[in-house]
């Protein structure tokens, strides 16, 4: 029977009706409710979704069979409400909407917040490296504006008065690596605490069978 969900399920991937609630009036006439039901709940989506559904349908004056959705759909989240499924949401950042039945959702809330510590670990690691990135460019920025200014500092078109000026700029873009390669060093090590963090505690997930 399960395998039998799965094709049908399959079908309608390949037929665009999984991945979004606006259909057509041909899709509305002749789709398996059960099945959308069943892609539906195996996907994790609230009532919400047939109530989308029902709106779409109703501008080309169809109404789907919802007891034949329900249905589909209670068999979907028992696919959907597994541990294993769980983690994999939680690890990949995404959202639990409480869709799943009061026997099935300890487990699954257990392996989710599981799976979303570690995509918070991994979160804090990949944003100390976009900052660490992002500080350098702008380091080397201000290196090239350094040069630069020098430069022109030495140069025999440059007036008086713009040297002094010069002078004041290369006062102010030294000050500023200054900081910033003190920001990049705390990054750094920010980051590598937070690399421990995350590998210890993949191997807390190994010890657990994640």
């Amino acid at each position: 029977m399960k395998r039998k969900w799965i094709t049908i399920c399959m079908s309608l991937v390949l037929a665009g009706l999984s991945g979004c609630a606006s259909m057509s009036g041909d899709e509305c006439m002749t789709s398996d409710w059960a099945a959308i039901g069943y892609e539906d709940g195996a996907r994790g989506h609230t009532t919400d979704r047939i109530t989308e559904r029902r709106k779409a349908c109703a501008k080309h004056g169809v109404t789907p069979d919802f007891a034949a959705y329900q249905s589909g759909r209670e068999q979907g989240l028992v696919e959907y409400c597994q541990p294993g499924r769980a983690f994999n949401v939680g690890s990949n950042g995404g959202r639990y909407n409480g869709v799943c039945s009061v026997d099935l959702e300890a487990d699954f809330l257990e392996a989710y917040n599981a799976g979303r510590h570690l995509y918070t670990l991994r979160s804090n690691v990949n944003r100390a490296s976009s900052a660490i990135n992002s500080k350098q460019n702008e380091l080397e920025r201000i290196d090239d504006e350094i040069r630069q200014s020098e430069a022109s500092l030495i140069s025999d078109e440059t007036t008086t008065e713009d040297r002094v000026l010069l002078l004041v700029d290369l006062k102010d873009l030294s000050e500023r690596t200054g900081q910033l390669e003190a920001e990049i060093q705390d990054l750094y090590e920010q980051r590598a605490h937070y690399q421990a963090e995350l590998e210890h505690y993949q191997v807390a997930l190994l010890d657990h069978g994640y």
